[in-house]
Parts: C-alpha cells; structure tokens; sequence
C-alpha cells in the first residue's frame, strides 16, 4: 500500500511540474538594448504571445500513454536548425531582456518581472538574425536557469523569422 501511495505522490508531481512549466506565466515585455541606442520596449502582448519564454527545448507536454515530449518550437529560436558553430563577422549586438507576469497570481495584481535574458545579433546584409543562450560563465545564466533549463545554454541559434520580422519593425537599423 505505501508504494502504491508512493508511486502515485510521484506521478502527481512529476505532472504537476510538466504542467507548470507550460502555465508559468505570459511574457508580459521585452526591452531591447545596445551600448549606442535608447533602449526599446515591446510590450505589445498580441505580439508577444507568440515568443513565450517558457516554450521550446526545456518544455514538456504528455505525448499520450503517459509519455513526455519535449518542446521543440517556441520562444525566438529557430530550434530545428540546431546550433550555430560559425558567426558571420561584422554582426550589430543587442541585449534582449523578456519580462513577464507569472500564471498562479492575479495578472492584473503584478508587476513585470525580469525573467531571462539573451544576446541578439543581426547581420546587416542580410537581416539574419542570431540568439545566444548565455551559459555558465554568463552573468544571465542563474537568471535563465531559474525560469528554464534547456540543456542547450552556451550556444548561438538561428532566430525565427517571426522574431526576426518583429525585431525589424521595431529596430530600425
């Protein structure tokens, strides 16, 4: 009877946390910075909803018969491309910083709180735009980790071009 109990404490929450991280929260803003610019906020949520921070590699879901699945898409990251070993040179870098506002609390009784945080990079020529998970040795990295761990942080990525499109309209550069 105790394993029985036992096993059925572990699978409450083993799924309670894979829902968790699907429902932690909305992103809520974005601010976009460089050393040479003011900064840019996009706080638009209709925009933001399609770059949630907790969605991609790090995520899960039920695949049915009690099998998990991985994310494989989400956030700003073009995942499937895997990652990128070679930058091209001349790359204009920004800092970008994704706020949100967490599911389990009244939306309308928080405030936006810092949540992680990326590099981005463009290439001018041809507007490619490039996403650094900060790793171990990087300030942002007990940031990110503490809101998702990927298992994919040290490395650059392809963003998506949905992100790149929003980055472009909002960055004129």
């Amino acid at each position: 009877m105790k394993r029985v109990i036992a096993t059925a404490f572990s699978l409450l929450i083993v799924v309670g946390a894979t829902s968790q991280v699907f429902a932690k929260g909305t992103t809520t803003k974005v601010i976009i910075t460089r050393s040479d610019q003011s900064p840019i906020e996009i706080s638009d949520l209709e925009v933001l909803k399609n770059f949630n921070v907790w969605s991609g590699p790090g995520t899960f879901s039920s695949g049915g018969e009690g099998n998990e699945v991985e994310g494989k898409e989400g956030f700003i990251i073009d995942w499937v491309s895997g990652v990128v070993t070679e930058l091209p040179n001349g790359l204009r870098q920004f800092q970008l910083s994704f706020y949100v506002r967490y599911a389990n609390r009244p939306f309308s009784e928080q405030k936006d709180q810092l949540a992680y945080i990326v590099s981005y990079a463009v290439d001018s020529a041809t507007g490619q735009g490039y996403v650094y998970l900060p790793g171990k040795a990087d300030e942002p990295y007990g940031l990110n980790v503490k809101a998702i761990y990927r298992a994919r942080e040290g490395n650059w990525f392809r963003a998506t071009t949905q992100w790149q499109s929003v980055f472009r309209n909002v960055v004129h550069h």
